[in-house]
């Protein structure tokens, strides 16, 4: 079992930058793929990207994709996310997430574990 706790949220202007962090507990943080969800008011929790144990392969959803990147750090048990160029549609809750397989499955999976999320809110 992993805990995670999310931090880096904040109010930026639009085209402004945020980077999340996600710290995990316990020993076995190299062998979950990793994840970032998204919940806006109102809307379904979205995927937003994903990568490998080792950090080698990441996923990205399309809406992000050149604006966000996502990574970890195995010795220090910590997952990022990079925000770069924010609108205000990456409005949201952002939540960290872990499991036990590939970091392919979880763009179309819900994880086992999550964070209690962290608010991300841009201005116009």
């Amino acid at each position: 079992q992993v805990q995670l706790v999310e931090s880096g949220g904040g109010l930026v202007q639009a085209g402004g930058s945020l980077r999340l962090s996600c710290a995990a507990s316990g020993r076995t943080f190299s062998s979950y793929a990793m994840a970032w969800f998204r919940q806006a008011p109102g809307k379904e929790r979205e995927f937003v990207a994903a990568v490998s144990w080792n950090g080698n392969t990441a996923y990205y959803a399309d809406s992000v994709k050149g604006r966000f990147t996502i990574s970890r750090d195995n010795a220090e048990n910590t997952l990022y996310l990079q925000m770069n160029s924010l609108k205000p549609e990456d409005t949201a809750v952002y939540y960290c997430a872990a499991d036990r397989t590939t970091a392919f499955r979880l763009m179309a999976t819900l994880p086992d574990y999550w964070g209690q999320g962290t608010q991300v809110t841009v201005s116009s």
